[in-house]
This record gives structure tokens, sequence and C-alpha cells, in this order.
């Protein structure tokens, strides 16, 4: 996954608001096929990166996420960030 980085330094200003207001703004307003199709390629991949995870940590993955959450909170609210932009160039590239 590629890493957006360098639109996050003032993400105020980047569209007119966070990656995830944008992100919600596109998936309520694109056309619902696209947007369906993204969120199941999505549900799939984090259905494969659970059952991968439970083979590495255990039945108690929550724990596990907590726990690496705390220790890496900053890169991993920029992966977030990332995704939203991410899957919002997705749906975007598809629409009509």
């Amino acid at each position: 996954m590629s890493n957006y980085a360098a639109l996050f330094e003032d993400e105020e200003d980047i569209f007119g608001g966070s990656p995830k207001s944008k992100f919600m703004d596109v998936v309520f307003n694109a056309n619902n096929d696209i947007v369906r199709q993204e969120l199941v390629k999505f549900i799939e991949k984090a259905a494969t990166m659970e059952m991968m995870l439970e083979e590495h940590v255990g039945e108690d993955i929550n724990k596990a996420v907590e726990q690496y959450y705390f220790s890496h909170q900053d890169a991993c609210d920029m992966k977030t960030k990332s995704l939203y932009v991410e899957i919002m160039g997705a749906i975007l590239s598809q629409s009509e």
C-alpha cells in the first residue's frame, strides 16, 4: 500500500477537510455499486489479515491490536489516514 504521508502535513487544508471527512463525502456521494465493491474488497482483506493475525498471536487479537496501537499510535494514525485516501482514490478512479 502506498504511503500518503505528505498529504497529511496540514490535513485540514488538503481537500478542505481531513482524509476521514473527505472519504465520507466520497462514500456517500459516489456510485453505490462502486462503493459497495470497494467496501467488500476491504472487508475481505481485513478478514484475511485477521485470520493471519490469529495464527501468530492466538484468539485474543483485540488485545494484541490494542497493545500494538498503544505502542505505535502515531504510525497507526498515519496509516489510517493513508487507507482513507487509498480507498477514496479507488472509488473515484472508477466513478463515471
